[in-house]
């Protein structure tokens, strides 16, 4: 069956213009390359980074399109080079540059923009790696939806459906990154801490190896501040969602399948069908039959919520049917549902709530039974079960019936062992600064900093994120914060002062 592409909506008033406009030079690009005289600098200088792996073939399709209307080493396959090393590679040329008085390269650093085609994993990976580099002027990133889910594209505007890659799409595309306007979201860190077992695993089991979007959710080093004696501590981030439970499950099995049998997921539709098969086989939709109360959240799992920065710790009471928890940071879940929706003011229990902000420093927490409560996602105004608005979730497993749980962040699962004794895993989430990110329209995202994206009485409303950052919190585990293991492999020369390569 042919798949169905799909081009972001409202091209036609963004022209794409000369590709002049979008090239980056050779010696900007690599260091050993002969310094050239150019004209005039590209008004939207480009850096693409593509999943050669993702979307069937339409990665490396892509890759060979881009790679005709741009300078090829702009064009880079994820699968053969990682974007830290790559950005490594960049920055520090254009610092040498600048140091040489090269206004060309400073004028393409300021501009610049980052463009990344795969999953929402492929996506997460990169903007872990921009956010470990703590620079004051980072690069905003576009995304090209080429997965299966692309809940991150969707969000703003890119479209969740795979794209052509015939060299018209990608003219338009680019037409559209140039005009895209840019929007703030904020960067939430993981951290995975269990006391290293008496017996048996207690790592993360990924669906036959780590995904390698997951690279960033390792266990930290033994020189590292969250390294402590006799615990194994694993630390990442997200920037769509963190999920828990049945919808972790299934992912797990479709990631597993795809493993095993890749000629069964050809492309995002024949995917999207053997999700669907999996969702059955799994029992999401006859839980209460094939899935024992044991392994329900509230069975194995204690929830605790810092609703403000700095503030205290609360409990959550969970309904026992619980399945799975979602812990939301942009409005597009399971291939672009809104599990949170728009709380109104008629409940008693949804007047604390207040629309989502994707740059407020918090993230919608929402629980869901099976996949018969999902599907009142399909309902006009419908929604899963609102449990809080939180600033901090810190989620404490204990020993129980069930013996391990799934866990995904942004699309990528994997199997998480629980306490054989009466040790506590514990699963901490926080605010950890913010990305940029280019959006088109129509743009799902709402900020809390944009005048467009007002509350439905004309003002914000106080989200109480006085602290966006999550730095002002005391605790162990606050020098562990200050990045996400993305970039790990980034350390420039000792000559080389990060603070100016901005």
């Amino acid at each position: 069956m042919e798949e169905e592409i799909d081009t972001p909506i409202d091209f036609c008033s963004k022209p794409c213009g000369p590709l002049e406009e979008y090239r980056i030079p050779d010696y900007i690009l690599k260091p050993d390359a002969q310094q050239v005289l150019v004209d005039h600098a590209p008004q939207c200088p480009v850096l693409v980074f593509i999943n050669s792996k993702s979307g069937g073939q339409l990665g490396s399709s892509l890759i060979k399109s881009y790679r005709e209307f741009l300078n090829e080493a702009q064009v880079i396959d994820l699968s053969e080079e990682a974007p830290d090393k790559v950005l490594h590679r960049l920055y520090v040329n254009v610092e040498r540059l600048k140091i040489e008085g090269d206004i060309l390269a400073v004028q393409i650093w300021r501009t610049m923009r980052l463009i990344v085609a795969g999953g929402d994993g492929t996506a997460s990976w990169l903007l872990g790696v921009v956010s470990d580099l703590k620079l004051s002027h980072p690069p905003p990133v576009a995304t090209v939806p080429l997965g299966t889910g692309n809940n991150l594209p969707f969000s703003f505007g890119w479209g969740k459906k795979n794209p052509s890659t015939d060299q018209e799409a990608v003219k338009l595309f680019l037409g559209l990154v140039k005009h895209a306007k840019e929007i703030k979201i904020d960067s939430w860190h993981l951290i995975l801490r269990m006391r290293a077992p008496k017996e048996g695993p207690c790592e993360p089991i990924a669906p036959l190896e780590l995904p390698h979007s997951l690279h960033a959710f390792h266990r930290v080093s033994t020189g590292d501040s969250l390294n402590v004696e006799g615990y194994h501590t694993f630390r990442g981030g997200f920037w769509n969602y963190f999920s828990m439970g049945m919808d972790a499950e299934v992912s797990y099995a479709f990631h597993s399948e795809r493993k095993r049998n890749p000629e069964k997921f050809k492309n995002q539709l024949s995917n999207q069908g053997q999700y669907a098969k999996l969702g059955l086989k799994q029992g999401w939709f006859c839980a209460s039959l094939t899935h024992p109360s044991s392994r329900n959240i509230p069975q194995f799992a204690k929830v605790k919520v810092m609703k403000r920065g700095g503030g205290h710790w609360e409990e959550l009471h969970i309904h026992h049917s619980i399945r799975s928890i979602v812990c939301l940071n942009l409005p597009s879940f399971s291939g672009g549902f809104n599990p949170w929706g728009t709380p109104g003011t008629r409940r008693v229990q949804d007047r604390e709530f207040t629309e989502p902000y994707v740059d407020d420093g918090l993230l919608e927490v929402v629980g869901f039974r099976d996949a018969w409560h999902g599907l009142v996602l399909l309902a006009p105004n419908g929604h899963g079960h609102r449990l809080a608005q939180a600033h901090r979730i810190r989620f404490e497993f204990h020993k129980g019936a069930a013996d391990h749980t799934f866990m995904r962040v942004d699309g990528e699962p994997w199997k998480q062992p629980l306490p054989k004794d009466d040790d506590t895993i514990v699963v901490e989430i926080s605010c950890l600064g913010q990305v940029t990110m280019l959006a088109n329209e129509p743009c799902k995202s709402k900020s809390f900093s944009d005048p467009s994206s007002l509350g439905h009485d004309g003002h914000h409303h106080d989200h109480g994120a006085e602290d966006t950052d999550g730095m002002g919190d005391e605790d162990e585990w606050e020098d562990g914060r200050r990045k996400f293991g993305a970039a790990d492999t980034f350390k420039l020369p000792d000559e080389i002062d990060i603070a100016h390569l901005s």
